[in-house]
């Protein structure tokens, strides 16, 4: 029996669509869409920066070493709730250590992982990221709950939250470093 082009046709998208839903190559196909995808995060109006409330939310490292948000009170803060599962949580990390490169040091960063530890660590070290990555051992403040991943608040010195963005992001961008630069200039 010979085929025909429509069936050809038919064949390569049937393939298409299984090497995209149940293999690697799928989940790389989605990265790759998501950081094509990725805009830089905006900044929330005015009246709808409302402030974190409590500061009260305990996590532990990898090590096992406590981190109290408290610690995050006062200074300007970059909470990130992701998955290693997570294609466009997956997408940004590149942007994420490098703006985490180049202001480490002045923003408490906070990334908050949605997975197993070890499955977190391989992931980190294959990739060779250094992220502060923790894991909630209380429940967040209730303006910092994540319903999806990823999700991402760049909380100002007062408490406000600046930035609340739902998705992948250009974290690395000239419009997000203004922000932060803005925020340490307070």
């Amino acid at each position: 029996m010979k085929l025909g082009k429509k069936q050809w046709t038919n064949i390569v998208l049937i393939i298409g669509i299984v090497l995209i839903l149940f293999t690697p190559v799928g989940f790389y196909a989605r990265v790759f869409v998501s950081r094509l995808l990725s805009a830089s995060a905006l900044v929330l109006k005015t009246e709808l920066q409302l402030n974190v409330g409590s500061y009260d939310w305990e996590l532990v490292d990898a090590n096992g070493h406590t981190f109290n948000f408290e610690e995050a009170e006062g200074k300007v803060g970059f909470v990130n709730f992701w998955a290693t599962w997570c294609p466009p949580c997956v997408a940004e990390m590149p942007s994420l250590q490098s703006l985490y490169n180049d202001y480490g040091d002045k923003v408490v960063f906070i990334f908050v992982a949605q997975d197993k530890v070890e499955k977190v660590s391989s992931f980190l070290d294959k990739r060779g990221y250094d992220l502060p990555v923790y894991y909630s051992k209380t429940e967040a403040p209730s303006l910092l709950t994540a319903k999806s991943i990823p999700t991402t608040y760049i909380i100002d010195t007062e408490g406000k939250i600046i930035v609340a963005q739902t998705g992948a992001a250009d974290w690395n961008s000239e419009k997000v470093r203004k922000v932060l630069d803005g925020l340490l200039a307070q």
